[in-house]
């Protein structure tokens, strides 16, 4: 692995808070890890903090709500965002983007919460897997793999 690849996966790695295979062959793939999480996500200027909240703003704008919930459960992992910000951030941006946005927000919020504290209780951490499979079809334009676990 060269060490564009290497800084890319470890941003990608802490931007979403678990461990994300390494995708070999896949233009979409590569195109993400390299440039998007080796060289944007590591530009200096704005914190993790700051990208993230733009991050969720965006997501929320055009509505994709299983962004916004792998962004917002890491948020919460990677201690960027607490329960209280990220509801704030739903009641804000519902006056900017509109009452059917905001609230699909303030539901992906409150199910991520919900999700964490039932973890929580069982002992366990947050459903990794099923947030690593989201997040690999995302970032590999929908594809999908056979690699995830090597």
């Amino acid at each position: 692995m060269d060490e564009k690849r290497r800084k890319g996966l470890e941003k990608m790695n802490e931007v979403y808070g678990w461990e994300m295979p390494n995708i070999e062959g896949d233009p979409y793939f590569d195109l993400t890890v390299d440039h998007l999480f080796g060289s944007i996500w590591t530009r200096p200027g704005l914190s993790m903090r700051d990208k993230r909240i733009m991050t969720l703003t965006v997501v929320t704008a055009v509505g994709n709500a299983d962004l916004a919930e792998i962004q917002a459960n890491a948020a919460l992992a990677n201690g960027e965002l607490t329960e209280t910000e990220l509801k704030e951030m739903a009641i804000f941006l519902t006056h900017y983007l509109g009452f059917p946005l905001g609230s699909k927000l303030d539901g992906v919020v409150s199910s991520v919460i919900k999700k964490r504290k039932k973890a929580a209780e069982r002992g366990e951490g947050e459903d990794k897997k099923a947030n690593v499979n989201a997040a690999v079809h995302m970032h590999s334009g929908g594809k999908v793999h056979d690699n995830h676990g090597k």
